[in-house]
């Protein structure tokens, strides 16, 4: 409450902007931006995501009177800037996005990224992954486990999750996609994925189980060990998020998807993401509102995870 929050230079959640290299020993949790969008299939436009969230989130507080829980009370945060991405390149964007969260985890810092496409999500589980998979709650409205697309390219937005669980970094038996709809462009998709463990609650299993059940059922399937969490902002109806690149009707309300990721509380989270927002598709700037909301609602979650592990160890 120092300046009004509309003044001063625009960060994630208005937190310290630091370069990663000074992170170690200092901060718990680093808010990044991921501004790629090379691997987008359909509407372009979520490189300009990361920066238009930061807006966005200014607007959030200290405290989130639904769950109690202060997140910088909690955990040592700041804004660690962008990725330095490739736009043209999509592997070598993997590769930087990759090595700079590697340096993450090797300081100790709990990665919260914002893309930029889903792609993104694929070499942070690589980072993160290494040498013990993890388990992963992906709210979406697409499984994004396609094998390929347009000539069989295999780093896509549409592919992140079947890389990520053939190089060995996700579990998939520890896995749970909810809020999946709409129609895919094979059924190979959701077949390899469900052959390999990866749990699909559909939007139709979903309405009809109900938001308690279907996240009792998301707990159990990761478990206690390591996981990670991905938040499409597709996965909200396109009522409440229409700046996505490729929207699905019959998706969750904003007050849906709240709930959610509330009620993913007390898992052992290693990081997260929020992605897909595409400012440009919406001038009103709802999309970046629900972007920024999820985003603290996720950070919420990672430092409530922080201090456990603190208090645990």
């Amino acid at each position: 409450m120092d300046g009004p929050r509309y003044a001063g230079v625009a960060s994630f959640m208005r937190l310290p902007v630091l370069d990663p290299a000074a992170a170690a020993g200092e901060i718990e949790i680093g808010l990044v931006g991921i501004p790629f969008d090379g691997a987008t299939t359909n509407r372009p436009g979520a490189r300009l995501g990361p920066r238009a969230v930061r807006e966005a989130t200014t607007g959030t507080r200290q405290f989130n009177p639904a769950t109690g829980v202060a997140p910088y009370a909690l955990a040592a945060c700041a804004d660690l800037g962008d990725v330095p991405v490739n736009p043209l390149d999509a592997a070598d964007t993997c590769r930087r996005v990759e090595a700079f969260h590697a340096g993450l985890r090797a300081a100790g810092v709990v990665p919260l990224s914002v893309g930029g496409d889903h792609l993104v999500s694929y070499p942070v589980l690589r980072a993160l992954g290494a040498g013990r998979p993890l388990g992963l709650v992906h709210i979406d409205a697409h499984s994004d486990t396609d094998d390929g697309q347009y000539g069989g390219m295999r780093l896509t937005h549409g592919t992140p999750f079947r890389r990520a669980v053939e190089d060995g970094v996700l579990d998939p038996h520890r896995t749970v996609q909810i809020g999946i709809r709409g129609s895919i462009d094979s059924a190979d998709e959701r077949d390899w994925a469900c052959a390999r463990g990866i749990r699909i609650l559909t939007m139709e299993e979903t309405l009809a189980r109900g938001l308690p059940e279907i996240l009792a059922e998301a707990r159990a399937i990761v478990g206690e060990g390591p996981a990670y969490l991905s938040f499409d902002i597709d996965a909200l109806d396109p009522a409440y998020a229409p700046g996505t690149g490729t929207p699905e009707m019959g998706g969750f309300t904003g007050r849906e998807a709240l709930y959610l990721v509330r009620g993913l509380r007390g898992l052992d989270l290693v990081g997260g993401d929020l992605v897909e927002v595409v400012p440009s598709l919406d001038p009103t700037g709802v999309t970046s509102l629900a972007g920024a909301t999820i985003a603290f609602e996720i950070l919420c979650l990672l430092a409530d995870a922080v201090a456990r592990r603190r208090e645990a160890a």
